[in-house]
């Protein structure tokens, strides 16, 4: 099975053709508009198989997958006290494994913005997490922690490990947290503003030597985004 996840920067619609060629059995997507509100008769087919969330109809995050493929969703919550986090989308695949996609968000929150949601949400649903992929745009990497935060981002990698959730990218390269040779995204699509914030992670279950993790090409990608698809296959 082949996951992807990819920040399409908005407009899936003018864009989804490009991936068909990375040959998909899932894919998690970011900034994409709900496929229910477009007007577009091929990506319509190509998003018949999905779920979405969205603040509204034009930038949301949704996980499309192919015909064959069962999505069933989670009822997870995500409200943590009184606060609701966002955007995650729970699902079952083929009834056989969680996937968990993200895309975090500054959220109005001036502490807990990004990984501060994501850590959010990982203190009322871990509990939740059984043979677990979690993918998306994390807008976050260890080069931005705070000595004062119990939620950098270094601090929810270790919360994660102690569940036995890593990160496939890491897993696969050995190259250590804010130590990453293989940008996910290029500020302003610019190739000298470079930057790991997209993640694929796995439980235990996934954490073997038949996995394959790839992110792809800039020259192709930044095209069309300021983010690069990553691949994950196993």
């Amino acid at each position: 099975m082949r996951i992807v996840t990819w920040n399409c920067n908005g407009a899936l619609r003018n864009k989804f053709e490009y991936l068909i060629g990375l040959d998909a059995d899932l894919y998690v997507i970011q900034e994409c508009e709900n496929p229910k509100e477009v007007l577009h008769e091929k990506f319509s087919l190509w998003a018949d198989n999905h779920l979405w969330i969205g603040d509204g109809k034009n930038k949301g995050l949704g996980i499309f997958a192919a015909s064959n493929i069962k999505l069933s969703p989670l009822n997870w919550t995500n409200a943590f006290k009184d606060h609701t986090v966002k955007h995650f989308l729970p699902c079952l695949v083929n009834d056989d494994f969680q996937l968990l996609a993200v895309w975090t968000h500054q959220n109005n929150s001036p502490n807990f913005g990004y990984i501060g949601q994501f850590w959010k949400y990982l203190q009322v649903n871990k509990q939740n997490f059984e043979k677990i992929i979690i993918a998306g745009d994390f807008n976050s990497n260890a080069i931005w922690d705070e000595w004062d935060r119990w939620w950098s981002h270094s601090d929810v990698i270790k919360e994660l490990d102690e569940i036995g959730i890593k990160s496939l990218y890491h897993i696969s390269t050995a190259e250590s947290q804010g130590k990453e040779t293989m940008p996910t995204f290029y500020m302003h699509r610019k190739i000298h503003k470079p930057y790991h914030i997209d993640y694929i992670f796995g439980s235990k279950e996934f954490l073997n030597n038949r996995i394959s993790i790839n992110i792809s090409g800039a020259d192709e990608w930044l095209k069309i985004s300021d983010h690069l698809p990553m691949i994950f296959e196993f």
